[in-house]
This record gives C-alpha cells, structure tokens and sequence, in this order.
C-alpha cells in the first residue's frame, strides 16, 4: 500500500524496483495486489493488456480498517482485551496506560 500511495497508480511490474533484495517474484507481488484488490484496499484501470493498481483508500483509512480486522480476529471485538495483552507481553507499560488514560481523558491524541 505504501507504495501505491507514495508513487501513484503503479503496474505490478514497476512495483517490483521498489523493493530490496532479494525482490519478490512477480506471482507473489501480483497475488498480494489481487488480494488487496478483494479487501477494497486498491482498485485497476485497463491499460492495453495490463492492468494500472492504484489506491482507493489512505493510508489512515487502511490502518484503522486493519487495526478493527486484528482486535476482532484476535481478541474477540474486545479492545480492552487488546491492550490487556499488549500490558501483559510488556510492550506497553502501566505507566504509559496511565499516561494514555490521561490524554484521552483531556481530549487529546
């Protein structure tokens, strides 16, 4: 998604010079696409044979589609089951829980 969204509209082949070595095949990158594609992330125009992926969602509207599809997948719906783990597997510190309630609390991000 990143690079549709910091180079434009793209065909699967120019992808491929985005990405370091070893760079993916083009199957796998054209599968991917597809797949996004399916998801409603990205949309295509016919260009002759080809066909021209582009973005059809920002990227704040793809990170919270995927944020809510992870919390339902993975914690039942519960956000606080989400963050419970996150305090659990010590990646987030009470502290910082502390600190969170608090912004949110005042209104802020």
């Amino acid at each position: 998604m990143t690079i549709f969204w910091k180079y434009g509209p793209q065909f699967v082949k120019e992808m491929i010079a985005y990405y370091d070595d070893p760079k993916p095949h083009i199957n796998t990158l054209s599968t991917v696409v597809r797949t996004l594609e399916e998801k409603g992330y990205v949309s295509h125009k016919s260009i002759g044979t080809s066909y021209q992926y582009y973005a059809v969602v920002s990227d704040e509207q793809y990170h919270k589609r995927t944020l809510t599809s992870v919390i339902s997948r993975y914690f039942r719906g519960s956000y606080v089951n989400a963050i419970s783990a996150l305090v659990k597997e010590e990646k987030v510190s009470v502290e910082e829980l502390k600190e969170l309630i608090e912004k949110v609390e005042k209104g802020g991000n």
